[in-house]
């Protein structure tokens, strides 16, 4: 009687015992694959300095125009006729960069947390617009999208960070549209104070866009949830 060769499985409805270590193998190999497929999460980087640059001009900018414009007595003269144009123009173009590095990093926050954001992708970007709703609720996206980037709760120190610069932001908002009704734009105690609050939220926006984008480089290079899979039995 021939009997098949060891290894053959010929005539027999089960593998042979060689290639059931191999595919056990190739199956714990398989389950290690840490790439998400088809990702298209990258971090922002390129946007993150379009941004920083951005805020770092604003805060030039507007420290010029606190001390050098806004100090100066109503019907003086002395302020060039294109230093409200200019400073209107460097403010638009710092709100659109910003907007811009936000909604990448928003994109990302919802492919990494699987779409559990709690607001939609517009009203994340037009709260930042809407009068009144951008005093607070911007706040609270930009922690929603550090949490989801990061897979987890918010570290204290960079909630810390995104409150302190979010106060020194409406601080500086709020005292520029009130100082001068309360207390005179010409003032130079109140040039002063908006200058320093807005140096503060200048320094650390440019902090948060950082901490926030690296915090996705970090989540994109870090593997995936990986589901355990029982080895199939011997």
């Amino acid at each position: 009687m021939i009997r098949p060769a060891r290894g053959d499985s010929a005539g027999s409805g089960h593998p042979s015992r060689r290639m059931v270590p191999c595919t056990a193998a190739r199956a714990s190999r398989e389950s290690q694959v840490t790439v998400i497929p088809d990702s298209p999460v990258k971090a922002p980087w390129a946007s993150a300095r379009c941004a920083q640059a951005a805020l770092a001009a604003a805060t030039v900018a507007d420290v010029w125009y606190a001390l050098f414009v806004r100090s100066r007595p109503a019907g003086s003269g002395s302020v060039p006729p294109w230093a409200m144009p200019l400073y209107v123009r460097v403010t638009v173009v710092v709100v659109v960069l910003f907007l811009v590095w936000f909604a990448r990093c928003r994109r990302n926050a919802a492919v990494l947390s699987a779409g559990r954001l709690p607001v939609s992708r517009v009203l994340a970007i037009v709260a930042w617009l809407i009068p009144l709703m951008n005093l607070w609720v911007p706040r609270g996206l930009v922690l929603q999208v550090h949490g989801a980037s990061s897979r987890g709760a918010v570290a204290p120190r960079d909630a810390r960070l995104v409150n302190v610069w979010w106060g020194a932001w409406v601080g500086h908002g709020v005292l520029s549209l009130l100082g001068g009704a309360v207390f005179g734009q010409e003032r130079l105690p109140v040039s002063l104070a908006i200058s320093v609050l807005v140096v503060v939220a200048g320094v650390l926006g440019i902090l948060v866009v950082q901490r926030v984008t690296s915090g996705q480089a970090r989540a994109v290079l870090a593997p995936p949830p990986v589901t355990a899979h029982a080895a199939p039995a011997l």
